[in-house]
């Protein structure tokens, strides 16, 4: 315990070195960056920002009073991390909840750990970190993959060494965001599990997803039921081929020619499997169409 409290002394000291503009810190090779860059440090609340780069956006009220209760009695036992802007002002990096909770039962100071990183290092420090997270819903995890992808140019090898994933982890969280919007915003709710999503990505057509998802819902569905379900309906999609056309008899094969000479014209003639059929006669102008119609007239 008393080791505890000697690093929350030391805290406070390193928080009131900080707020001389002298001992300002911008740079790992600033005066006292030593003393103050990895150290535990107390930290105004108000001097601190959310990170706009933060991968979660839900935040159930439920479970923060539930950690705000907890912080009230035990205090902040795992301190946030921050990055530092200017003097006196940082941004965090991770620990929001932790943030929130504090701020929810108005507490004036937090302890924290200071980073000295630029955009791209404190959004890559936030996706990471959130990416390890045990309370992460699939959507928010996937979305947090994509924008390694696409913000900082990770490959899913190179995302795999980060995070300590699986390479074919990484990608099965990212085929998630295939789902239809509706479907990602049923998962992020806890509709559906992880398990009911990857299922629901081998349907291409979103209809079709939509109308499975709405069955798992009304029936609620197992992951097991779900790939049945899916396996099903891909199995009943019509693979396009092309319908043998059946044989013409001789008999029309010899009556087309004799229609065809008689109205001056190809006559095209289609034959059903049951011997039913139908005769096309083509015309090309007014004039030709009357003349077609005399010559049908002739034999009432």
């Amino acid at each position: 315990m008393a080791k505890a409290t000697k690093k929350q002394a030391l805290g406070r000291g390193l928080s009131a070195l900080l707020k001389d503009p002298e001992n300002d810190i911008n740079s790992a090779e600033d005066k006292n960056a030593d003393k103050v860059v990895g150290n535990i440090v107390e930290l105004d609340i108000e001097s601190i920002e959310v990170n706009p780069f933060q991968p979660r956006t839900n935040f159930n009220e439920e479970t923060l009073r539930e950690l705000a209760s907890s912080i009230r009695e035990l205090g902040v036992i795992q301190p946030i991390t921050v990055r530092k802007l200017e003097f006196n002002k940082y941004q965090l990096v991770s620990g929001e909840r932790r943030f929130r909770a504090s701020k929810l039962i108005g507490l004036e100071t937090i302890p924290a750990y200071i980073r000295i990183a630029n955009d791209q290092e404190s959004l890559e420090m936030a996706l990471v970190e959130n990416i390890q997270r045990q309370d992460l819903d699939p959507i928010e995890i996937a979305l947090s993959y994509q924008r390694l992808i696409d913000e900082i140019q990770l490959t899913q090898e190179e995302m795999s060494e980060r995070v300590g994933k699986k390479r074919s982890t990484i990608a099965n969280y990212l085929r998630l965001l295939k789902l239809d919007p509706i479907i990602q915003t049923g998962m992020r709710d806890g509709f559906i599990s992880m398990g009911h999503g990857r299922a629901m990505v081998n349907i291409d057509d979103p209809a079709d997803q939509l109308n499975v998802y709405e069955k798992i819902i009304s029936n609620k569905l197992s992951v097991r039921a779900t790939e049945q379900l899916v396996k099903s309906l891909n199995s009943e999609t019509p693979t396009p081929t092309e319908e043998k056309t059946p044989e013409i008899p001789q008999h029309i094969k010899k009556g087309v020619k004799e229609f065809s000479k008689y109205f001056g014209h190809k006559i095209d003639v289609k034959v059903a499997k049951n011997g039913s059929g139908k005769i096309t006669i083509p015309f090309h102008s007014e004039e030709d169409f009357n003349r077609i119609k005399k010559l049908v007239q002739r034999d009432k």
